[in-house]
């Protein structure tokens, strides 16, 4: 019999979930390094770095939130699909529609900023560089580690973590002193608005990554426990995402005091500068290795703009008929323009793209979460889950209950949202952006009692 791809002439890189006997691969160490690598870089840095530096916290507000938010935040190897594939077991076949379009978006938001921070840290090497041309160098180097497709990305995210970890050593080993002598000094406690705000701003970026982890496990066995599979990938997120954000609070925390680190941080707006600025005192070396770090940036870009092709293939059947390489090369048209304007306004970018989504990220998760616990029993059998109706809509769940879930929950969390451009009443009060936290108890809350209505009513008519 042909598969599925072949009746309908899909690309062989396509959405179109990998059969049983094709999901071999049995090196479980992928699922911890490709999500090591990729929160292991300057995007985590940059994001502790917020505390101090947009939320105006002390480092030790800022280092406790981290840990918390982490320690707070398995489908691929074991169904092989794609998570905007997998989707359309809870949203339904049209409605799945929706999170495919807004990971596509997000998917853009995340490569824009990778390539800000990226571009920002090449230009501090040289006063003949400027932001323009780093963004346009990470641009195609994640380009070209993209187009070389899933099993290169896995095998790049195997070794990309390396300049990273041995910059941040070199970064502490240099600015032991400095921050020893600023951090001890007292700051004035945080808002309780500030507090809430950055944790809400950490959670929508772990939050952020859950509609794509796993597209990096589909061609692995599904032989493993489920506890072994969540073990590698939560230990890959935390790890990398704790270490990352605790230094980039603290040298930020530290910034202001030592006048070297903050002609580089100039005025809190080049993270790559800040990070440079550290390691100048080991000459040629430190160089190297920012270099390095900056261009490793594409640990995080690969696997974003790969994810963003097989998202745009999810939204509609005639989608799926493009070859990937065409999406990629849409995702990177748009990528260089907009990072180069959005890097003249780096933080509220920053901010603003991350919490748009953590806020429909969070609605998406607490329906996905709620379907599989409560309507699936937990289970990744064929039973629960007849993989071969994946493109059938007619033998999919219908898309209402996700849908209203979905607009109930999105309505909910806009008084408690906290933006530049917008301040909800409820925040308005001084509680702080709490919108993720919000959108994800009422997403589950209501898409539990649609979906059982919806059972109830369907055993009533037939």
């Amino acid at each position: 019999m042909q598969s599925y791809a072949a009746e309908q002439k899909l690309p062989e890189d396509s959405i179109v979930p990998v059969p049983a006997e094709e999901r071999l691969e049995t090196r479980w160490y992928q699922l911890f390094f490709v999500w090591f690598s990729s929160c292991m870089n300057l995007l985590s840095f940059s994001t502790g770095t917020a505390g101090p530096a947009f939320f105006s916290m002390g480092v030790r507000d800022s280092l406790a939130i981290i840990i918390v938010v982490n320690l707070v935040a398995v489908f691929g190897p074991k169904l092989g699909m794609r998570a905007m594939v997998q989707a359309r077991f809870s949203w339904g076949y049209f409605g799945a529609i929706i999170p495919a379009v807004l990971n596509a978006f997000s998917l853009e938001g995340f490569l824009i900023l990778n390539c800000i921070i990226g571009g920002q840290t090449i230009a501090s090497l040289s006063s003949q560089l400027n932001d323009t041309l780093g963004i346009v160098i990470l641009g195609i180097v994640s380009l070209i580690v993209t187009f070389c497709g899933y099993r290169v990305i896995h095998w790049y995210e195997s070794v990309a973590w390396i300049p990273n970890v041995i910059a941040f050593i070199a970064m502490l080993a240099v600015g032991y002193p400095q921050l020893h002598e600023n951090l001890s000094a007292p700051v004035p406690p945080a808002t309780p608005a500030n507090v809430i705000s950055f944790a809400s701003f950490l959670a929508s970026n772990i939050i952020g990554w859950c509609p794509m982890i796993s597209d990096y496990g589909i061609y692995h066995s599904p032989d493993a426990s489920s506890a072994r599979i969540f073990i590698y990938t939560y230990l890959g997120f935390f790890v990398s995402n704790v270490t990352g954000q605790a230094l980039g609070a603290a040298f930020a925390a530290a910034a202001p005091s030592v006048p070297a680190w903050n002609a580089g941080f100039d005025d809190s707006s080049s993270v790559g500068g800040l990070l440079h600025s550290v390691l100048l005192p080991t000459g040629a070396f430190g160089k190297i290795l920012t270099a390095l770090v900056a261009l490793s940036i594409s640990s995080a870009c690969a696997p974003t703009m790969y994810t963003f092709s097989t998202s745009f293939m999810a939204i509609a059947t005639w989608f799926s008929t493009v070859p990937r390489w065409v999406f990629v090369l849409i995702s990177e048209g748009i990528l260089i323009p907009v990072a180069i304007i959005g890097a003249k306004r780096f933080y509220a970018t920053f901010v603003d793209i991350l919490n748009i989504v953590g806020y429909w990220s969070s609605i998406f998760c607490a329906i996905i979460l709620t379907e599989h616990m409560l309507f699936r029993r937990a289970s990744f059998s064929d039973d629960q889950y007849p993989i071969s109706t994946w493109a059938s809509y007619a033998l999919l769940p219908s898309s209402i209950p996700a849908v209203v879930a979905f607009v109930c929950a999105a309505g909910a969390l806009v008084p408690f949202m906290s933006q530049a451009w917008y301040v909800g009443p409820v925040a308005r009060q001084g509680s702080g952006d709490v919108g993720v936290f919000v959108g994800f108890v009422v997403g589950a809350i209501v898409y539990a009692l649609a979906r059982s209505f919806e059972k109830i009513l369907y055993r009533k008519m037939y």
